[in-house]
């Protein structure tokens, strides 16, 4: 309910001197795609069918038919063996550990089938004892790869403390370390705010006559952007570039990409200036942070300046960088922008909700009757149907013109079509009332119906609220909600003809 009932959007704006807004800023939501966990059962029947499918069988001679016997039993043979460990694996309670000290031995292929299992089973706590029990079976599995393989899937599985034991027993064997097995250390505990023990690593490499590499730094830069410690990005830098490390390309696109999310504009376009002087690229999503960035402080001509270039790169823009993109443009007064965003994004988002309002708002900004039936028509031809925030774009227009007799067809045919009131059409109904309009017939339809007893909804799009405002009810119901104590609010669901009784209490409205 307190989601709904408050509305906080930026600075709105409409083509009619009598109609200028200003309210707070925004902050707007929207909910991630949910994709579902699978089960253990799913899960487990995944990795069989990956890890313990039988390889195709190398090209070979067929000079005999005892080597061709052989060449087609001997895969099937390890093929079974590892389904039945498999089998075995998936029985509840199975303990790995126990199964090879029962078993005695595992070949390599059966261990590293065992460490995939472990990993889709959610279980990678096990991988290092039974790593440690494995190796000391045959002393020639002492050796780097196996260390850096098993040093990697636990930084990856985020056991970092598992990981860095690992990597010291590694040391104790007297086997070779590289930079890359250092590098996966150093970005594991940084990735996790552990930058005193990732930066005592860095200086032991120094130590071993390991000379960092850029991917070195990167990764450390990038770690100090996820903690918003802005001002360690820039000595690292520095101390990058005193170890004799020239930063790459991909070292500054990385600083504007974090400078650009803690919203530090100047640093921004100081490294994209540098960047320029050394004729350096710019990837696509450091172009779209850059846009972001100039979206978040409204500086609208840079802001289409990277818009065109993040269009012909041909990347996709989530839905919220767009909506701030739109914001901008309505903030400024520049409807008409709306459109051409609405045709810019169609070919790659398809006709979709937010591009069908964007077009319409771009007319219903204006004021303009032809404008917004020509989008309406156009969706009739698509067979499109409307949605809360179509009706209510083109209620709020016609309220804006006092046009009594569109706006009472618009609350009709919104039933008709199948589009439920939110709390926004309320809004418009009860603010036309207050200008003139008889509402009566419309409150008494949505009685019969039972909208006024289902719970407070908000179906309408946040632009739609930036470009007209909140309205005299909307602000109303915020003064109402915000005036009981936190108990009550939370205390019951919170219906439309709830809402209505609070703000005509004691004659608010």
């Amino acid at each position: 309910m307190e989601s709904v009932v408050k509305l906080q959007y930026s600075h709105c704006k409409i083509a009619h001197t009598s109609w200028s807004f200003k309210h707070s800023n925004t902050h707007l939501r929207f909910p991630k795609t949910q994709t579902p966990k699978p089960s253990t059962t799913t899960t487990l029947s995944l990795c069989h069918a990956h890890f313990f499918s039988p390889s195709p069988l190398p090209p070979h001679k067929t000079s005999s038919s005892t080597e061709h016997t052989t060449l087609h039993v001997e895969p099937s043979h390890e093929y079974h063996k590892l389904r039945a460990l498999l089998d075995i694996l998936m029985e509840k309670d199975c303990c790995p550990l126990q199964l090879l000290r029962d078993d005695g031995d595992w070949t390599i292929d059966q261990f590293w089938a065992v460490i995939r299992f472990l990993i889709h089973a959610s279980r990678p706590k096990e991988i290092l004892q039974l790593f440690d029990i494995w190796r000391n079976i045959e002393k020639s599995r002492i050796n780097e790869f196996n260390y850096s393989k098993i040093i990697g899937l636990l930084v990856e599985e985020d056991l970092i403390e598992e990981a860095v034991v690992c990597f010291q027993d590694m040391k104790s064997q007297g086997l070779g370390l590289s930079v890359e097995l250092y590098n996966t250390i150093i970005h594991g505990l940084s990735r996790n705010g552990n930058f005193v023990d990732a930066v005592h690593f860095l200086n032991e490499m120094k130590e071993m006559n390991l000379a960092p590499d850029a991917d070195t730094y990167d990764g450390l830069i990038e770690a100090y952007g996820k903690y918003k410690m802005y001002d360690e990005m820039g000595m690292c830098l520095k101390k990058m570039r005193l170890n004799g490390c020239s930063p790459d390309y991909i070292t500054y696109n990385l600083l504007i990409r974090e400078f650009a999310h803690g919203g530090l504009l100047n640093r921004v376009e100081r490294v994209y200036q540098s960047m320029v002087s050394r004729r350096m690229d710019l990837q696509v999503p450091t172009l779209i942070a850059i846009l972001e960035v100039y979206a978040k402080f409204g500086i609208l001509e840079k802001m289409e300046v990277f818009y065109r270039r993040v269009l012909n790169s041909r990347a996709i823009l989530k839905e919220d960088l767009i909506k701030k993109v739109a914001e901008v443009y309505i903030e400024n007064y520049m409807f008409s922008k709306l459109e051409n965003l609405g045709v810019d994004l169609s070919p790659r988002f398809g006709q979709t909700d937010l591009v069908w309002c964007l077009r319409l708002l771009s007319h219903a900004g204006l004021l303009s009757r032809r404008g917004m039936n020509s989008i309406i028509l156009e969706m009739e031809e698509k067979s499109v149907p409307w949605n809360a925030t179509v009706a209510n774009i083109m209620m709020l227009a016609y309220l804006k013109m006092k046009d009594f007799t569109r706006l009472r067809s618009l609350f009709s045919q919104s039933l008709t079509r199948g589009v439920d009131p939110d709390i926004i059409t309320f809004g418009i109904l009860f603010d036309a009332n207050r200008i003139g309009y008889d509402g009566s017939a419309t409150l008494n339809t949505w009685r019969k119906h039972g909208i006024l007893y289902k719970a407070v909804e908000m179906n309408t799009d946040p632009l739609v609220i930036t470009t007209f405002g909140k309205g005299h009810f909307l602000r109303n119901c915020e003064a109402a909600y915000s005036s009981l104590e936190p108990e009550v609010r939370e205390k019951k669901t919170w219906t439309y003809q709830d809402l209505i009784d609070s703000v005509f209490k004691d004659n608010q409205y």
